[in-house]
């Protein structure tokens, strides 16, 4: 098995190595007006490119000069010259004769179109732009680069990537205490995660995958795959601590441990593929790529790490579990040697060393209950209260979230160490705030009987409208039959003043379209975050609907119980509420920004939430199978409501600790990247997870378990008679094995009351 993903892996990796590299792409939105008037303007104006890169040099004269004195306008005009004519350059505007040069005379700028896209732009051909900005330099003017045509891909070798990493090697030598143990959770996420990368790679340029796609894969499947693999692994040293044999301690594994992993997997992967819904095709890859890298982490962890399990063998085990076995073996030699206790070939060794694989559980020889056991008793005698405040805690942290404002986050984001930022400022200082938003209105004027007399009403009807400083001359395409205007206006473009603008535009020119003979669209990047945010916010309750519904149905089936997944969707409004409130306070108030290393605030970008709650819900949902799934497993075999949890948490409350810390850690670790959406979506998750795992999961939950008792894990008779039997806690695998080969595991059930 091992060999054949080394074969997948290389096969993978070759093409994606090969493959040519795709660009970022406009965020786009099927049906909308603005998108609309975007597809209106490719269809009547063929010369142009919309994907061609584009540069903006911005000029701004020293010491209180002006850019048109003698000296400086020579020192510009000279810089364009040598941009004339070079390679892939299609047009260079002149600031003087185009109307390019503020008021005050103090700064200008000059538009550099492209032929080609910004990826496809030649090392040649960004030197001569990078010259022609130095040369105007040399002349003691300060010049600074907007467009598209010098960024920069965001890096995903970030110091802070390798920090969270880090963190999570140490937690899992800490959690397994072995290296070899530690490390084949490292190993097989990083194959998982290679392998997805790669894909995404090879298939970028023909789907338009994104860099961001790319890197919010390497996010989730590092940290799904590192968990998966520690929930299995765990499961097979805590089997092997007991006595069974390689072999059988891997089947019990996968079987019980690996099952739980499916149907967790199941549940990130619906969320993931159902953000589909939303309509929106950059959130539709990021969603289906993220779907295909947990699938992935999925299958590895249920084929190549058992298949490690043989490789590696007691080599995973603490050295005390490894003496502790062969201290059995040897037993049972001498026995074998002296006829002593009957037909002992098939006679299970168990030694009691459950306590080293199940962190936390006290022996029979009266060790002191670890930190498992006394916080989950706690829990039960104090159920009420820990209820209320956990409630009530992340009531508090989620009232930020009512402040959330969606945007789509440009060059006004940035930190003012780079320059397309001072470029920002600079044309916000020389041209007023609404510069850097112009809104774009195309009117088609195919039906109209006075093309021009119909342009010429609808730039009145805009330039009338409070809020719009100006609307430049009606521009038509060759034949003639469409317009495009541009409207400057008084505001900033993320700001609530220029959402409210457009509005007020499309209902002005609304007005005029029937005594007009025109079509009137509106469009811009304003235009596009009002349309983008309208279109989520109604496919939102369609797309909770569809993962809620199908989460509760998938943890009815699994748990047999109505309270298990209404309190855990439930749960996770709440952990998403709360998480959204760290964000806004964060990245739109700057609470706390330096120490995230956040140097501008502003609105979250417009998809960021939604996908945030796509995946939030399935690690929530992932929490909730990892750990009610050992507490049922528990009850099912015998304990009582209260023990269950105590039992459930002595088992898997170090673990799943453990898998929490290393998710929050990789998550975070992305918080370092300057990219301003993954920057978000890395707090937003980062907080989420450590609010689900430890506040609800490890908290609320087992609180509430605690209230309702043994009533938690009753189904109606109806359901339970139409609900198919899915047997996560392993019971179906006694009946494949022996008896004589099954150790017993007297801790696991204390105090039985019989068969559920």
């Amino acid at each position: 098995m091992g060999v054949l993903w080394v074969g997948v892996l290389l096969v993978v990796g070759f093409l994606g190595v090969r493959a040519p590299s795709s660009g970022d792409e406009a965020l786009r939105m099927p049906g909308t007006e603005s998108q609309q008037a975007f597809d209106l303007l490719a269809e009547r104006f063929p010369g142009t490119n919309p994907e061609a890169a584009e540069a903006r040099l911005v000029f701004q004269a020293s010491d209180g000069r002006q850019v048109t004195a003698t000296a400086d306008k020579a020192a510009i005009e000279k810089a364009l010259d040598t941009l004339e004519g070079s390679a892939q350059v299609d047009s260079v505007s002149d600031p003087f004769t185009s109307g390019a040069v503020s008021k005050d005379g103090t700064m200008a700028y000059s538009r550099i179109n492209y032929t080609v896209g910004a990826d496809d732009l030649t090392q040649e051909a960004k030197q001569t732009l990078q010259a022609a900005a130095d040369q105007a330099r040399d002349a003691g003017l300060t010049v600074e680069f907007g467009g598209t045509a010098l960024l920069t891909q965001p890096q995903t070798g970030a110091s802070t990537e390798l920090i969270g990493l880090g963190v999570a090697a140490v937690v899992l030598f800490l959690t397994l205490g072995s290296v070899i143990a530690a490390g084949l959770p490292l190993m097989t996420a990083l194959v998982g995660v290679l392998i997805s990368l790669m894909g995404i790679f090879a298939l970028a340029r023909p789907l338009g995958l994104t860099s961001t796609v790319s890197i919010l894969s390497l996010m989730l499947g590092l940290a799904v795959g590192i968990d998966y693999s520690l929930f299995i692994t765990s499961r097979f040293r805590d089997e092997r601590a007991r006595g069974r044999e390689p072999a059988e301690a891997a089947g019990r594994a996968v079987g019980t441990a690996g099952s739980a992993v499916v149907f967790a997997g199941a549940t990130v992967f619906v969320a993931l593929a159902g953000l589909s819904v939303v309509g929106v095709p950059e959130l539709t890859k990021m969603g289906l790529a993220s779907a295909g890298t947990v699938l992935i982490s999925v299958v590895i962890a249920l084929t190549l790490v058992p298949a490690l399990f043989g490789f590696f063998g007691d080599r995973l085990l603490p050295r005390a579990v490894r003496r502790s076995l062969g201290a059995g073996r040897s037993h049972l030699r001498g026995r074998r040697s002296t006829g002593i206790g009957g037909t002992v070939a098939n006679e299970p060794f168990a030694p009691n060393v459950a306590g080293t694989a199940a962190a936390g559980s006290s022996t029979a020889y009266g060790k002191r209950p670890g930190i498992a056991v006394r916080w989950a008793r706690f829990l039960v005698r104090r159920r009420l209260a820990a209820l209320l405040v956990g409630v009530i805690g992340l009531g508090v942290a989620a009232v930020p979230a009512f402040s959330l404002e969606l945007g789509i986050p440009g060059d006004e984001s940035k930190p003012v160490t780079n320059t397309q930022r001072r470029a920002y400022d600079l044309l916000s200082e020389g041209f007023g705030p609404g510069f850097n938003g112009p809104l774009t209105v195309v009117v088609d004027a195919s039906q109209a009987a006075d093309a021009q007399a119909a342009a010429d009403t609808v730039a009145r009807t805009v330039r009338d409208v409070d809020g719009v400083v100006s609307v430049g001359a009606p521009v038509f395409n060759p034949a003639k039959d469409t317009a495009v205007l541009t409207a400057i206006p008084a505001s900033a473009p993320n700001t609530d003043e220029t959402r409210d603008l457009v509005h007020h535009i499309r209902s002005a020119v609304d007005a005029v379209e029937d005594d007009t003979h025109t079509s009137i669209a509106v469009t811009g990047r304003t235009a596009v975050i009002v349309d983008v945010s309208e279109s989520i916010y109604g496919a939102l309750v369609i797309y909770l609907a569809v993962i809620i519904g199908f989460a509760v149905i998938l943890l009815l089936v699994v748990f047999r119980s109505i309270l298990v997944p209404l309190k855990a969707a439930l749960g996770f409004l709440l952990s998403v509420g709360a998480a959204f409130g760290v964000v806004v306070a964060v990245i739109q108030w700057g609470w706390a920004s330096s120490l995230f290393g956040i140097d501008q605030t502003g609105p979250v970008m417009s998809i960021i939430p939604i996908f945030v709650i796509g995946v939030v819900f399935g690690l929530a949902m992932d929490y909730e199978v990892f750990l009610v799934s050992r507490m049922r497993e528990e009850y099912v075999h015998g304990a009582t409501g209260e023990d269950a949890i105590v039992t459930g948490f002595r088992h898997s409350g170090r673990v799943v600790t453990a898998a929490a810390i290393i998710m929050i850690s990789v998550f975070a670790g992305f918080i370092g990247i300057a990219q301003t959406n993954i920057r978000t979506t890395g707090l937003g998750m980062a907080a989420a997870v450590t609010f689900d795992a430890f506040v609800v999961r490890m908290a609320i939950v087992p609180a509430v378990l605690a209230l309702f008792g043994d009533r938690a894990w009753k189904l109606p008779r109806m359901l339970d008679r139409v609900l198919p039997n899915v047997d996560v806690e392993g019971r179906s695998l006694d009946a494949y094995l022996s008896p004589q080969t099954t150790a017993p595991d007297k801790e696991a059930t204390p105090n039985p009351v019989g068969g559920r």
